[in-house]
């Protein structure tokens, strides 16, 4: 399993080339909050949550396919996304969420790990240095 330190996951998001304008960071919840709270530090957009689940905490699937648990609560209309995740691996939280929001103007992803727009990494097997 590979690794990184906290600070090695920070410099990835100081340094990440985001070259579009966004009205509104999207974190899927709760993986996507974290990173979601970090990018604001950046881009400075407001952090909506869109809470969809599909794994518990050990990351086995909880349910056959991804659930929204809670209703939007948010106004996306018409907005460019940023949505944000810890991991897309199979991207079928990603698939939802898009059909979701979509009638936003743009959608793009962002993982810390995995296939995205943005990704800060894509390894097979990557541990996050904020999991306690």
């Amino acid at each position: 399993m590979n690794t990184k330190t906290f600070e090695e996951v920070l410099e990835r998001f100081r340094t990440i080339e985001i070259n579009e304008e966004f009205d509104l960071i999207v974190a899927i919840a709760n993986g996507g909050i974290l990173p979601a709270a970090i990018l604001n530090q950046r881009l400075g957009k407001k952090v909506c949550l869109l809470r969809i689940n599909l794994r518990d905490e050990q990351q086995r699937p909880k349910y056959d396919k991804p659930q929204l648990l809670e209703a939007i609560d948010f106004d996306f209309k018409g907005k460019r996304i940023l949505l944000v995740d810890d991991r897309i691996k199979t991207g079928s939280t990603i698939v939802l969420a898009k059909e979701l929001l979509k009638e936003a103007a743009v959608i793009k992803t962002f993982a810390v790990n995995g296939t995205a727009d943005y990704a800060l990494y894509d390894e097979t097997c990557f541990r996050f240095p904020w999991i306690l």
